[in-house]
């Protein structure tokens, strides 16, 4: 597959495919004969992984870890190495599910008691000694 068809199926462009190769975030691509890129299944899913961990804020240094100690092959220190990497990247995420979950859980909150709220203030019910402490409703 070329750089272009790559690109568009997972929505990258194709200066952004150049670069995670020349920086290294995935591995070098095969050249064909003419010298152009011709992505393999493999390539693809080093794509697919890199695009998803980038969207799930890992940073492009430990992408280009990730991928040049797969490169290397030969020992089971790198393997765990990468493994550490992404089980690191998963402990970040589910903090961040915990914390997106919260306010979600906020938002769905203020949107329920809005038409309240405005109700109250426009009865003049609303007075800064009656104000809600958000902060301690989440406990």
């Amino acid at each position: 597959m070329n750089i272009k068809k790559a690109a568009e199926m997972f929505d990258l462009s194709v200066d952004t495919l150049r670069y995670y190769e020349r920086v290294g975030v995935i591995p070098p691509v095969h050249r064909n004969a003419s010298g152009y890129r011709d992505y393999t299944t493999n390539d693809l899913n080093w794509i697919y992984l890199a695009k998803n961990l980038r969207n799930a804020s890992l940073s492009v240094e430990s992408l280009i870890e990730f991928a040049k100690l797969a490169q290397l092959h030969d020992t089971q220190n790198v393997e765990n190495v990468q493994k550490q990497i992404l089980f690191d990247q998963l402990e970040e995420l589910d903090k961040k599910l915990v914390e997106m979950q919260q306010v979600r859980d906020l938002l769905v909150y203020k949107i329920e008691a809005y038409d309240d709220h405005i109700a109250k203030f426009k009865a003049g019910d609303g007075g800064t000694d009656k104000v809600e402490k958000l902060w301690e409703r989440a406990k």
